[in-house]
């Protein structure tokens, strides 16, 4: 049997940086960029294309950031995709490798995340869990000083994304995967939780502001509805494009309406952010 030929519409470098600058993406500025390589459809040079049209569209002068998550570097007893036995827990816990920016690959936020990751000159924040990794003139100021007990709050690169005025690109994503709405969960009431991780010097446990993207897609909902959004397409995929700013500020006034959160999550029992997944990979 034949097999079928790919899905299109045919993609190039150039159709990506011609159609985000159709939608709006402006030169220099500074883009939070969350997105789905497979939505666009068939993609010529694949993920990299996608970040040559990206920078295209910024020039020189902007810069690209991208989530570069790593939820391998958690706790195993917390992990369903897939669990792992309770008696390999402890061996797991002691023999898990350290976060290490230039190593740790991201996991669970698309293939163009881990292709800026190890793009020449990209620079990744500190964070073990939730880090950030930036191509452009702001990426040093972007992902430094990213706290170890602060995975997307104000000492984190989205306080420093939203002071700067950086805009969210969705390409192909949906609002499940805007971070940006975590920044506005330490601005509001929300419990804390217990994190573990392996450290330089052994398992480590944190107190961290407890993040999780529930209900992400009816508050994107409302602020498109509410909020100005531009929307276009680039290839196949539905693309959003919005201030990090407009998102912050309209999360802090309908998370404490819609989903309120004070009540405390067990120690350790933290949902997971945004296109963040629990265990290894299969």
């Amino acid at each position: 049997m034949p097999t079928p030929p790919p899905t299109g519409p045919l993609v190039t470098r150039d159709t990506v940086a011609a159609q985000l600058r159709e939608l709006g993406v402006r030169p220099g500025e500074t883009l939070l960029a969350h997105t789905s390589l497979s939505s666009l459809g068939w993609v010529c040079g694949g993920a990299v294309s996608l970040v040559q049209g990206l920078l295209d569209a910024l020039t020189p002068d902007g810069t690209l950031v991208v989530p570069t998550q790593s939820a391998d570097l958690s706790d195993p007893a917390h992990w369903g995709n897939p669990p792992v036995p309770r008696e390999w827990w402890d061996t797991i816990r002691t023999s898990m490798p350290s976060y290490d920016p230039l190593v740790t690959p991201s996991r669970g936020v698309g293939v163009l995340p881990e292709t800026v990751r190890t793009w020449p000159g990209a620079e990744r924040s500190a964070h073990p869990q939730t880090s950030f990794a930036a191509l452009g003139p702001r990426a040093s100021e972007i992902v430094a000083g990213h706290a170890t007990d602060c995975r997307l709050g104000e000492r984190s690169p989205l306080a420093r994304l939203e002071a700067l005025h950086a805009r969210v690109l969705l390409l192909g994503a949906g609002y499940d995967a805007c971070t940006s709405f975590h920044l506005a969960e330490y601005r509001v009431p929300s419990p804390l939780v217990q994190v573990g991780r392996p450290g330089p010097d052994g398992w480590e446990t944190v107190t961290e502001v407890s993040i999780t993207s529930d209900r992400f897609d009816e508050l994107g909902h409302d602020f498109e509805r509410d909020r100005p959004v531009l929307r276009g397409k680039v290839g196949a995929a539905d693309a959003r494009l919005f201030p990090v700013a407009d998102a912050v500020a309209y999360a802090e006034r309908w998370l404490p309406l819609h989903r309120p959160r004070e009540e405390e999550i067990p120690s350790g029992g933290d949902p997971a952010p945004a296109r963040l997944s629990r265990g290894p990979r299969t």
